[in-house]
């Protein structure tokens, strides 16, 4: 599907005005990531989203997404200022958190006068018997949940590409653009599929991914599911003896002896100082600094297998932690750890399409650089 970025604005913004006239009698009823059922009176005008970046998902299927939020939590994930201020426009968006769930402040939020909050796992519990939850309970302010991830127990049983699924018919349900959300589902499924036929056969290779690089930080290594399933699904593996669902602190001596064939960091805006700043609108040679200064930095982790075999590369987290991005990282990967088997698959021209077709505010590179 090949669209201009005019026809997409005004057919999303007519779709968006038509199913909000067409639903604002009877309300609507929205399933959310933790299998709750929330009816909502009308569809939401002033959200308050308590993971920031939940902006970015909603701006694949909304022209301008910054126009139904009134407030936000937890920006620095985001990871880029200059998506923060692409997607914020010329809009007031006010923030009512920070980075986790004590510097929620209760009464800011209220002062929103908001029509939905969107939380997560990691913000609020979604399990019951959480203050906050219980509170906008009270007050009658329906809440639903973009993510239940969290390190401390099991993900739900979905499957990463059946979590996408979830999430976008999720944000296609508030967002009145079901159309859209199914348009993007398929092109996800395409080119995962495309990089699903390449890796037929292959053996997958086993590759440390950090969660967090930092040079005075070692060493995060990415868990079995969430991040592991998407590296999974680019044929690679983690690291053996690692057993936690998101992320696992492994010290260098382990590292050193066991085989592993590529690393990836992950860096980003936010302390770009003392990772790699790899992301939307930074520069590349910055990125490759940071990149090297992990190598060196970092007493003999340049002894490490994949570095002495010159497999480094880094990715802006962002391409993990928003899940329609997770194409970009599946794709990446894949011609990393299979370059041969997988050199007809072209993520440049992926993101490329993604800012053609779904995007009204594009999202700049560099997102993946290799050294």
């Amino acid at each position: 599907m090949r669209l201009s970025r005019r026809l997409f604005c005004s057919s999303v913004l007519g779709g968006l005005l038509s199913a909000g006239t067409a639903r604002s009698d009877a309300g609507l009823t929205v399933t959310d990531m933790a299998g709750r059922s929330v009816h909502l009176a009308s569809p939401p005008k002033r959200m308050v989203l308590l993971e920031a970046r939940d902006i970015l998902t909603m701006a694949l299927l909304h022209p301008d997404p910054a126009s139904v939020v009134v407030g936000w939590a937890a920006v620095d994930r985001i990871d880029s200022g200059l998506l923060q201020e692409r997607f914020m426009g010329s809009h007031r968006i006010e923030v009512v958190g920070r980075q986790t769930p004590d510097t929620i402040s209760l009464e800011g939020l209220l002062s929103m006068e908001p029509d939905l909050v969107v939380a997560s796992a990691w913000m609020v519990s979604p399990n019951g018997g959480d203050p906050l939850l219980d509170q906008l309970g009270k007050l009658g302010i329906p809440v639903i949940f973009s993510d239940v991830a969290s390190n401390s127990d099991a993900r739900s049983p979905l499957g990463q590409r059946d979590e996408l699924r979830s999430s976008m018919r999720m944000w296609g349900q508030v967002l009145g653009a079901q159309e859209r959300t199914q348009a993007f589902i398929d092109f996800f499924e395409e080119h995962v599929g495309r990089v699903h036929v390449c890796l037929a056969g292959a053996a997958p290779v086993t590759t440390y991914l950090e969660v967090q690089s930092t040079v005075d930080d070692c060493c995060w290594a990415a868990g079995n599911r969430i991040w592991g399933e998407l590296l999974s699904l680019a044929g690679g593996q983690v690291l053996p003896d690692v057993t936690s669902p998101w992320f696992q602190k492994l010290s260098l001596e382990y590292l050193l002896s066991t085989p592993h064939d590529v690393y990836i960091a992950t860096g980003g805006g936010w302390a770009s100082g003392s990772r790699p700043a790899i992301g939307p609108g930074l520069d590349p040679k910055e990125g490759k600094k940071g990149l090297r200064r992990l190598i060196e930095g970092r007493v003999g982790f340049d002894q490490l297998p994949s570095v002495r075999a010159n497999r480094v590369h880094g990715i802006w987290t962002g391409l993990i932690a928003v899940p329609p991005l997770n194409v970009l990282f599946i794709e990446v990967a894949a011609k990393w750890l299979h370059p041969e088997r997988c050199k007809e698959i072209d993520p440049a021209a992926t993101l490329e399409a993604i800012n053609r077709n779904f995007l009204a505010k594009p999202i700049d590179g560099p997102l993946w650089l290799s050294l």
